[in-house]
């Protein structure tokens, strides 16, 4: 497939590069043009393009962007065909985005960023770690395979995605429509805590909307305080501790 990626970040960068080895051709674009990100889409074996040029001919649209960027890109988004799957694997921290009072009361992430965008978005790739998905990925069917969630609406988008996150080394989950992503946003049990398929299915219906939040903040709190870098072990450890 031709699959277009805006964010070239951690996991912009890591899913173009996984992609890419799949067999898909990739065009990788950020907001700053494309000459600041080519050396980052050659070592991915990605084209550089601009933000015009990525929307252009594709079958899959990947946003690895910042959570607030959405309605920056909904003009964009609009020259899409509607039978584009428009993938989003952004999460929402209000210490960085600022505090966003629809979602703090209680508009699941997702549902606000696709409203932002215009486009239905299709929830996936947001409950991993970037260490976790470039490092941990295993070949469909092999013991142990990690498991990430997907969630939304369109079921023909949901399925191509989940066929790109079995490509991309991880056992895919259908966690429902867009509005129940709130089970795999920060501070829920699903939330990169590397689950098995059956473990993660139960993650996803032991999640607590109303802790979600308190324990996402608790979280981060830990981790910006520590006195030097955690492990990538001990991140998954308290993610799994503070959700449980």
């Amino acid at each position: 497939m031709n699959i277009g990626i805006i964010g070239a970040g951690n996991i912009g960068a890591t899913l173009a590069t996984k992609l890419s080895a799949a067999g898909h051709n990739i065009k990788l674009a950020n907001s700053r043009g494309p000459e600041t990100i080519a050396d980052v889409a050659r070592q991915a074996g990605a084209t550089a393009v601009t933000q015009e040029e990525v929307v252009r001919n594709v079958d899959v649209i990947i946003l690895s962007i910042p959570f607030t960027a959405h309605e920056t890109l909904a003009e964009l988004l609009s020259i899409l065909p509607s039978t584009v799957p428009v993938i989003d694997t952004s999460n929402y921290y209000p210490f960085r985005d600022n505090s966003i009072a629809d979602v703090e009361n209680g508009e699941p992430e997702s549902v606000w960023a696709s409203n932002k965008a215009g486009r239905p978005l299709i929830k996936a790739w947001n409950a991993v770690l970037a260490a976790t998905l470039a490092n941990k990925g295993l070949p469909s069917g092999t013991s142990g395979r990690i498991a990430i969630p997907v969630a939304g609406d369109d079921e023909q988008a949901k399925n191509t995605t989940m066929k790109l996150v079995s490509e991309t080394g991880f056992d895919a989950v259908d966690a429902g429509p867009l509005d129940h992503s709130w089970r795999q946003q920060p501070g829920t049990p699903a939330y990169c805590t590397e689950l098995s398929a059956s473990d993660l299915k139960v993650a996803l219906m032991a999640a607590d909307k109303e802790r979600a939040p308190v324990n996402r903040d608790a979280l981060m709190k830990e981790f910006m305080s520590a006195s030097k870098p955690l492990s990538h072990e001990h991140t998954v450890a308290r993610n799994r501790a503070g959700t449980a």
